[in-house]
């Protein structure tokens, strides 16, 4: 809406109107219906000349009062006399100066003034236009894209849309991104919600390129928007994009035709609200917020707009699954002018499940591998569309300074024990793991420096004392570089480790290198460039070399972390210097696999490798009660797959692996923990009834970001948690108000016990103690990796505490939960023998 200030004049010039031709508002308003004619005559219209001085805002606020006053009168009318059905009668002054008033002028109401009364007389008194935004887009609405993409055709339905798309301004219409959106929110098959993403992408890739690079960007959630006001109205609904799906159809009129959509238009409207800053910059983002909201055709594109502005889309469609898509959709479609190979759908669907899930998953692993080195879909997408999927695209969308890479991650060892068991025969070293935040810093050759944390997110601004820092511990020679390494809270004079909260009470945002009073030293332990070249490559024994011989110590502010180089045989010197680092207040050690060596063998481990079976590992039969056996994948294809990871000492981004271990004060052998999500739950019994219990939850599995539930818990809630949950997750029967809940499962939920009474917005992490694991036909944890018909569960599980510092994306996942079953059942299979050859012993003594 124009401002206040800018107002816009009536042509008084005698001359015909120049706006073009279009209905006025006495067609619409020939059915409206009036409760007698004292209303057609009412002192207080608004006159040619006044409407002519007056803002778009200020005629909206007077035709709204008047409408109000109109609403009062008929009521009183009504109570007065009995009720009879009024004539149909001519237009009143105001709406005959307001059809006047639109031939001049292009009007939009905020829907703050645009929205309906409740009651039911309101919509027979006031302004009742068809909303122009209502217009479904139906040439997009009607392409099959969740129809498998080996029989689905582009070009069939790429000249019709052109034509729309041309009608339109040339770019494609952000409804069909809208109707990609719905099917993928609208099922909870995986295979479906890949298919049609690929479809998608593959419409864009052929029809419109330059579009193409543009839809993975604003799948992408906006950063940088402050959009906590405007949320917090939203909250007390729902969820923010239905409570503008609801506001949209029940819009009244908008006398300016909605210009349509774009992804483009979209995307370059969130750039500008993400980037826009200073004074003003409030008003300037309300306007691109509005604008956006005004143009979208029907409730669907009005729902995705706002969960795009609100950073989630809810639809079941995590990262991993775009990435799978971008790379199936591009073994598949190239734009024109472009002659990258491509793999026949015709030939792919002639081959076996397996051997098209071989080929779809090299092209995964590359995108994969890319967006884990370079997680940036503007440098991504622009390339495929260059080049495909190709080894290529590896060079081409490598690591850059600036751009942070996915951070590579440990496994968890119940106890030293154990890690020196895994890491038997090689050498490795350990190091203190510090209580503090993990970050990555870059620097490049105009002495430019970034810093970001282990979630990607830049806190350049947040240690203005490290970035002084940085430019003076570069070595001879040192021109670019990107390192990892652990800010510490510490104090200045002493060097004395302070834990993790004291460093959290820093300011966080545009922190003045003048007033700080908490000191950090960054304890660096990994280099991954160097002078414009990646290290990723090299074994972890070069890349430590390299950043302790080429940077300079400043103590207490910069240094290397402290670490013991050992092999298994140094058990005591393990268990020493474990000791040493939890004295110094460190939360235990990280164990790091020092060269690249072959895979060794593991003494006296009965679930883990050989040399024989490097390739395979045999699962040991269940000890758990249940009907049956559990089925392995080497059960079913008459071969043992194997599950492990290689023990690599290369850097591998956004991995978890064996060569990296940690080993944490806090661990107990004799009791594990997991950390699930929460997400669903039922009304308790008795007592408990007004509040949630028990609690569903989840893990993550990392190859389709689905979550798969796992265990109901009852176990570990105090009254005071039991309440506090209540309030964050509140279906909203009593207060009105639903917060942080949904009606129905989420498409990217795998579940299929008991309907619980309410499903959560998946958000947190809760770390869980339980008693052991067992096969589960109710749960779908792990469900594929163990047994084809039964999942994992766990028993007696107890809720720990919350987990604040991690995010969904960093819950234990389906893989890990079926490592701990087996080394469970390993555990299980080693006390029988020995119990059962203790009774040799017995019978051979008797």
């Amino acid at each position: 809406m124009p401002s206040p200030a800018k107002k816009r004049k009536l042509n008084n010039s005698g001359t015909k109107p120049t706006a073009p031709n279009s209905r006025g508002l006495e067609y619409f308003f020939s059915k409206q219906r009036q409760n007698g004619s004292e209303n057609s005559s009412r002192a207080g219209t608004t006159p040619a000349g006044a409407a002519a001085e007056m803002t778009d805002e200020e005629l909206a606020r007077k035709l709204q009062a008047e409408w109000d006053q109109e609403e009062r009168e008929a009521a009183q009318s009504k109570s007065q006399t009995s009720p009879t059905e009024p004539e149909e009668t001519e237009p009143t002054k105001t709406e005959k100066s307001l059809g006047k008033f639109e031939q001049n002028h292009t009007l939009v109401l905020p829907s703050s003034l645009a929205k309906p009364s409740p009651t039911k007389d309101r919509s027979k008194a006031t302004l009742g236009l068809q909303s122009a935004g209502m217009s479904e887009d139906t040439t997009s609405t009607s392409i099959p894209l969740d129809e498998s993409p080996l029989t689905f055709q582009p070009s069939q339905y790429l000249s019709q849309l052109q034509e729309h798309w041309t009608s339109e301004g040339g770019d494609a219409s952000y409804a069909l991104l809208t109707r990609c959106f719905v099917l993928v929110s609208g099922t909870t098959s995986r295979i479906k919600i890949v298919d049609t993403l690929v479809n998608c992408l593959r419409i864009l890739i052929e029809g419109d390129p330059s579009s193409g690079s543009a839809i993975s960007k604003a799948l992408r959630n906006v950063c940088g928007l402050d959009n906590r006001s405007l949320k917090a109205i939203y909250d007390k609904h729902g969820d923010a994009g239905d409570v503008a799906f609801e506001a949209k159809k029940k819009q009244s009129f908008t006398l300016r035709k909605p210009k349509p959509l774009t992804i483009k238009g979209v995307y370059q409207s969130l750039v500008k609200i993400a980037n826009s800053q200073g004074q003003g910059s409030g008003e300037a983002k309300q306007r691109l917020v509005d604008r956006l909201l005004q143009d979208a055709r029907g409730g669907e594109e009005s729902r995705f707009v706002v969960r795009t502005l609100c950073q989630h889309l809810r639809i079941g469609a995590v990262k991993t699954t775009m990435l799978i898509a971008l790379s199936r959709a591009f073994l598949l479609s190239r734009p024109p002018g472009t002659n990258f190979p491509l793999r026949s759908a015709s030939e792919l669907s002639k081959l076996k499940k397996e051997e098209r899930a071989e080929t779809w998953a090299r092209g995964e692993e590359i995108v994969k591998s890319c967006f884990a080195k370079r997680p940036n879909y503007s440098d991504l997408v622009p390339v495929l569309l260059e080049i495909g999927i190709s080894e290529e695209l590896l060079i081409r969308c490598g690591i850059a300074v600036h751009v942070p890479l996915r951070p590579m991650l440990g496994s968890i060892t119940r106890d030293l024990s154990e890690m020196l068991t895994k890491l038997q025969g090689r050498d490795f070293a350990c190091e203190y793991k510090y209580d503090g935040q993990r970050a990555q810093i870059h620097c490049d050759e105009r002495g430019k420096v970034s810093i970001f944390s282990r979630h990607l997110e830049l806190m350049t601004d947040k240690y203005p004392d490290l970035v002084e820092l940085i430019l003076k511990i570069r070595g001879e020679g040192v021109e670019s570089f990107i390192m990892e390494g652990e800010v510490v809270a510490v104090d200045p004079a002493t060097g004395e480790l302070k834990n993790f909260q004291t460093l959290t009470n820093r300011a966080r945002k545009d922190v003045d290198i003048g007033s700080i009073t908490i000191s950090v030293c960054l304890f660096s332990f990994d280099l991954m460039y160097l002078n414009g070249q990646p290290l990723l490559d090299r074994s972890f024994r070069e890349r430590r070399e390299l950043l302790r011989s080429l940077f300079t110590e400043i103590p207490n502010h910069f240094s290397w972390v402290k670490s013991l180089d050992a092999t298994s045989g140094d058990s005591e010197a393990v268990l020493e210097f474990f000791k040493s680092a939890t004295e110094s207040k460190c939360e235990g050690l990280m164990v790091k696999i020092l060269d690249n060596l072959p895979t060794l063998p593991l003494i006296g481990d009965a679930g883990e490798e050989t040399p024989e079976d490097k390739e395979k590992i045999i699962l040991p039969k269940s000890k758990t009660k249940g009907k049956g056996k559990a089925k392995s994948a080497a059960d079913e294809d008459g071969k043992a797959k194997s599950r492990r990871k290689p023990l690599l000492a290369t850097y591998e981004p956004d991995k978890r692996l064996d060569s990296w271990l940690k080993v944490k004060k806090d661990y107990n052998s004799s009791f594990d923990t997991l950390d699930l999500i929460p997400v669903a739950a039922w009304h308790g019994s008795g007592r408990k009834a007004k509040w949630w219990s028990p609690i569903l939850l989840a893990v993550r599995n990392e190859e389709t970001g689905s979550l798969e539930a796992v265990c109901k818990c009852i176990s570990g809630f105090t009254d005071t948690f039991y309440k506090a949950n209540k309030e964050f997750y509140d279906d909203g029967k009593e207060t009105g108000e639903p917060k942080n809940t949904r009606a129905q499962k989420p498409s990217f939920v795998e579940y299929s016990g008991p309907r619980p009474d309410v499903w959560f917005e998946p958000q947190e992490v809760w770390e869980m103690a339980f008693a052991d694991i067992t096969l589960s036909p109710t749960y779908t944890a792990a469900i594929g990796l163990l047994s084809n018909e039964r999942g994992l569960s766990l028993r007696f599980p107890r809720f720990m505490k919350k987990r604040e510092d991690k995010g969904i994306d960093e819950a234990s996942t389906n893989d890990f939960l079926a490592s701990l079953w087996r080394k469970q059942d390993a555990v299980a299979v080693k006390t029988q023998e020995h119990g059962e050859a203790g009774d040799q012993d017995v019978e051979d003594e008797e």
